[in-house]
């Protein structure tokens, strides 16, 4: 088992769990429904993403050959997450927080999705490497 890979995913899934109450419980009388529906889309695709490492991290162990494809996985999706689910939570907050900033990031969630997507094809890529 990949112990950096294993220490991101433990702690994208703390995170995860911590954002998800926060935002049932913290925000539900804050923000809009439109709002509460992306800051929940990007905690699902955090979770999504979250297991996809825990994999990651267990595949990892067993073939040495798939690591470079592996590695760029874990670079991605590591990458993906923050760029696509923290714009989301970025975006959903911003009527509450007023940072005039987060209105120019809407094309860092499609990047964000970009580099997810780029995660799955990279473990393509590793299990064709295997034997």
């Amino acid at each position: 088992m990949d112990r950096r890979i294993l220490i991101t995913a433990s702690l994208f899934g703390a995170i995860a769990v911590m954002l998800g109450a926060f935002g049932a419980h913290g925000l539900r009388n804050v923000l809009d429904a439109g709002s509460i529906e992306i800051w929940t889309k990007g905690v699902e695709y955090q979770f999504y993403h979250t297991f996809a490492l825990l994999f990651l991290a267990q595949l990892k162990s067993r073939e040495a050959g798939q690591g470079k494809f592996i590695n760029l996985a874990y670079v991605f999706f590591t990458f993906g997450i923050l760029l696509f689910s923290g714009s989301l939570y970025l975006l959903a907050t911003r009527s509450i927080t007023n940072n005039g900033f987060v209105n120019y990031i809407g094309p860092v969630t499609p990047i964000g999705g970009l580099l997810l997507i780029l995660g799955w094809l990279s473990l393509l890529l590793a299990a064709l490497k295997s034997k």
